[in-house]
């Protein structure tokens, strides 16, 4: 595993570490996968020596997988893996997570609605946990995702014994040691509570940040797509057996 060391960026005291995988699930973002990719690996070198990012195309429609192909002719640090058909947004990260190559490994949405420069924020605490997540301290979704995020984490606080604030916010880091001591099976986004609930029984440690959240400006959100919400009521009494 690798070891933290300070840095120091405008008198402000930072942590950086050895190596770090970054994990991007991609659906139909053309829009703005560009731009969001191009500023993570620009931000990088700035927290880590050795790094790369993992887009995981869920078997876009558009030109997000033509527009990754491009940028890897110029990005050496960008691995772009292509699902032949759209397998859910749990699926993705498991195929990312499966592919990080290095001792912590970081995922957000390739949305825009996260600044990947507020890592700065969860990387203090990695000494201290296994798992770092941040919690949106002002969701920008519309209500019906709220609600259905209020219901998911109700759900994962009454059944599961899962107390956090913002379980499915995609802002997290793991020491790569969790994700490859645990067997993921989540196709949907229950993958976070998933993680979770299987970290706890084995013992990792969870500490909570707030980081910022922005508006979707470009793009169509798909956690209220009906397919994804089957997944979520198919993939509950699952989770459920598993837990009890």
């Amino acid at each position: 595993m690798s070891s933290d060391h300070p840095d120091r960026d405008s008198g402000r005291e930072r942590v950086r570490l050895e190596s770090l995988s970054v994990v991007l699930p991609a659906f139909n973002e053309e829009q703005v996968i560009r731009e969001v990719v191009s500023s993570i690996s620009r931000f990088l070198p700035s927290v880590a020596d050795l790094f790369e990012v993992i887009v995981v195309d869920d078997g876009s429609t558009d030109r997000t997988g033509a527009i990754l192909e491009e940028m890897m002719e110029t990005d050496p640090a960008l691995v772009a893996i292509h699902h032949s058909r759209n397998r859910g947004y749990g699926a993705a990260l498991r195929t990312g997570f499966s592919r990080a190559r290095f001792d912590h490994v970081f995922y957000t949405d390739s949305d825009g609605q996260f600044d990947i420069s507020e890592i700065h924020q969860l990387l203090p605490h990695i000494s201290h946990a296994d798992i770092v997540t941040g919690y949106r301290r002002n969701r920008k979704d519309p209500l019906h995702r709220k609600l259905n995020a209020a219901l998911l984490r109700t759900f994962a606080r009454v059944i599961l014994g899962l107390r956090l604030r913002d379980i499915d916010c995609a802002f997290k880091v793991y020491r790569k040691e969790v994700l490859d001591s645990i067997d993921l099976l989540s196709d949907g986004i229950l993958i976070d509570t998933e993680i979770f609930c299987k970290a706890r029984r084995k013992g990792f440690s969870v500490r909570e940040v707030p980081v910022s959240h922005f508006p979707r400006t470009k793009g169509t959100p798909t956690g209220s797509r009906a397919d994804v919400l089957f997944r979520v009521i198919r993939e509950l009494p699952k989770l459920f057996r598993d837990h009890s």
